[in-house]
């Protein structure tokens, strides 16, 4: 029992090391970010609690009766607002000292008087106390799990006019106390509907699991729950791209895990080698590293000192000396990624195929050569999407067959180079334009993009912007009620007839 007890303690740290995988990206919104989202938040809050709710009101005391209905909201002022990290994985939104001014139809009946008309009110000293509980749900994705909230309404104030104002006012205690019951009711479940349906329809824009392109895809799923500390809420997630013919496919990481210290800017998103590597093993797996140019495609200069190269085989086989060349360049083993803080290079192994095409008679290879590349990578965020331009940096091609042959391909060098330079790599960087979508909700941008270079991966530092109003991009994913559930849920219009009170 005691050498069970030993052995299970040295397992531990392994076992928990395996559970924690590191996150091949990175997000960090920290208390500057948070405030944007606060003004934006703020906005949508009105508009919440501008829509509420209130049910009719009526009641009576001795030979009055009285129905209040209609309650509309006309006017919000939220003087004093907070929007906190609350650790461990909490947002606080705490509003002080609002007032909400109303507006309602008033019905009244005293023996055989009956007095109709509106009525302005103003709730006064309103206090709202909500807390949100951020989780990843089943699918990885950021959710609003829970929420929590307090409101409540210090004084309400009701202005009465009209032939029967003495009544009002002697009945006002009756009525101010029970809007004010009811108005107070109404604030957590707008509020709680606009968080746990209306919010969480927004973070569902946020892309999880979705294609790149053709031939591949890329995961963001969260790895954990987020962690909020009292100035920051980070996120881990998978960063992992996958090839579309093998989607289950996983890609162990082995690489640094980033470690986001600054706080400066709005919004920080790290990206480890892995991040890159995953991209490349795809493209790799997916069959698509490959580049053939054949005929006219060839450049003119080369196709000349190839054929001077290799005048003796092509000599050998007239009478196809005139036959078109043809190229093909092929990724031999996924490329590799290297993040340094002096910047970041990319590591490509691959043959080159030199080959006689004659019409009508199968292929003649000329020549199979190795090459090995490293292309200097600069990454930068447009918007919204994370993009990579390439440059040829170090080139250098060997013979798989005999250090001779090697050496006599040394003059092809630096035409092979050039090749590379003016006709292969805008071929890459022409796939590589589009970019890759950062995990952002829609309707939120980058702004003012810094990238930062580390060991073993990359910080992109920047401030958020809003292109879409919260409201715009709700609405435009809200799902559309039913007409059963419409008729349901409308308050029926209140009756003029003075028998119904």
């Amino acid at each position: 029992m005691a050498a069970g007890s030993c052995l299970l303690l040295l397992l531990l740290p392994s076992l928990v090391t395996a559970s924690h995988s590191p996150p091949g990206c990175k997000i960090r919104i920290t208390s500057k970010g948070l405030d944007l989202v606060k003004q934006e938040g703020l906005r949508f809050v009105e508009q919440e609690l501008q829509n509420i709710t209130v049910s009719d009101l009526h009641g009576n005391e001795g030979q009055f009766q009285y129905n209040i209905s209609q309650v509309k909201v006309t006017d919000l002022q939220l003087a004093s607002s907070d929007l906190n990290f609350q650790p461990q994985q909490h947002l606080a939104f705490n509003i002080n000292n609002a007032s909400i001014s109303l507006r309602f139809r008033r019905q009244l009946l005293y023996w055989f008087f009956y007095d109709i008309g509106s009525i302005n009110a103003s709730a006064d000293g309103v206090h709202i106390y909500t807390v949100l509980q951020l989780a990843k749900d089943e699918a990885g994705r950021l959710k609003i799990s829970n929420m929590t909230c307090n409101a409540s309404i210090a004084k309400m104030h009701a202005g009465f006019s009209g032939t029967l104002r003495k009544v009002y006012e002697f009945l006002s205690t009756f009525i101010v106390t029970g809007m004010r019951f009811l108005l107070s009711q109404q604030i957590c479940p707008s509020l709680e509907h606009a968080s746990l349906v209306l919010l969480n329809s927004l973070l569902d824009t946020v892309p999880v699991r979705n294609y790149v392109d053709e031939h591949i895809g890329i995961d963001y799923s969260l790895l954990r729950d987020p962690s909020v500390s009292t100035d920051t809420l980070d996120l881990d997630f998978k960063g992992m791209f996958f090839p579309r013919v093998r989607e289950d496919q996983e890609l162990e990481n082995h690489a640094v895990e980033p470690v986001i210290k600054e706080t400066e800017r709005m919004v920080y998103v790290a990206f480890s080698e892995y991040f890159f590597d995953s991209a490349m093993h795809s493209y790799f797996q997916a069959g698509v590293l490959t580049i053939e140019l054949q005929g006219e495609k060839v450049p003119k200069d080369l196709e000349v000192l190839l054929r001077a190269t290799f005048f003796g085989t092509i000599f050998m086989l007239s009478p196809s000396v005139d036959a078109p060349l043809r190229l093909v360049l092929q990724v031999s083993a996924p490329p590799r990624c290297t993040i340094k803080p002096s910047g970041t290079s990319v590591s490509v192994s691959a043959f080159l195929n030199i080959s006689l095409v004659p019409p009508d008679r199968p292929p003649v290879q000329l020549s199979s050569m190795a090459m090995e590349t490293k292309l200097s990578a600069k990454v930068f965020l447009q918007g919204k999407a994370l993009r990579v331009q390439l440059d040829l940096r170090r080139f250098r091609i060997y013979s798989k067959q005999s250090a001779l042959e090697s050496l006599a391909l040394f003059s092809l060098q630096a035409p092979l180079k050039t090749l590379l330079q003016l006709t292969i790599m805008p071929i890459i960087n022409e796939r590589t334009k589009k970019g890759v979508q950062i995990p952002l909700p829609e309707g939120m941008d980058f702004t003012r993009e810094v990238v930062t270079n580390h060991a073993g991966f990359l910080t992109v530092g920047a401030d958020l912007h809003f292109s879409k109003g919260l409201r715009e991009v709700i609405e435009k994913y809200r799902p559309v009620p039913t007409a059963a559930a419409y008729s349901s849920t409308r308050p029926a219009e209140p009756s003029l007839d003075p028998s119904s009170l």
